[in-house]
């Protein structure tokens, strides 16, 4: 019988082999069943029909290997349509809607929610909206304590 960390490292090289990354691992044993929860995540949108598909990857693997004798339940998610942005990676989001926490205010503000329409190594650019106006923001990308995709409403 194979140690839970043992499965959670083969389930994360699955995930790595069909380009995703493991983001959370959870696995709870009850007494009559258990809950093995697991968050997904990629650079690309990440739909109901990806989920579907490495779901039952996740599936055969675990079928394979036996790490308990309770029933469990398999749960597979997505970081969702807001997820967080690993600021070393901000390129990847050029031209996206996103929200970003500054560590230092731009012009009084702690956060900026637009688009990012520039990048690079210092600096980035958020256009956002202040009542009918579009502001472009530039702003030192050390200010950036935090940054999610947002939704445009």
């Amino acid at each position: 019988m194979e140690s839970i960390l043992d499965i959670q490292n083969l389930i994360k090289d699955l995930l790595s082999k069909e380009n995703y990354t493991l983001y959370s691992f959870k696995y709870n044993e009850g007494k009559k069943s258990g809950t093995m929860e697991i968050i997904i995540d990629r650079d690309e949108d990440i739909n109901l029909d990806d989920i579907t598909i490495i779901s039952n990857k996740i599936s055969e693997l675990l079928d394979q290997h036996e790490f308990n004798n309770v029933p469990y339940t398999l749960d597979i998610s997505s970081l969702g349509i807001e997820k967080p942005i690993d600021i070393s990676k901000l390129e990847k989001y050029l031209n996206k809607y996103i929200n970003v926490h500054l560590s230092t205010p731009f012009k009084g503000l702690n956060t900026l929610e637009g688009y990012l329409t520039f990048v690079d190594l210092d600096k980035v650019t958020i256009e956002y909206k202040e009542k009918t106006r579009t502001i472009k923001a530039t702003i030192e990308r050390s200010s950036i304590d935090k940054a999610r995709l947002a939704i445009k409403f």
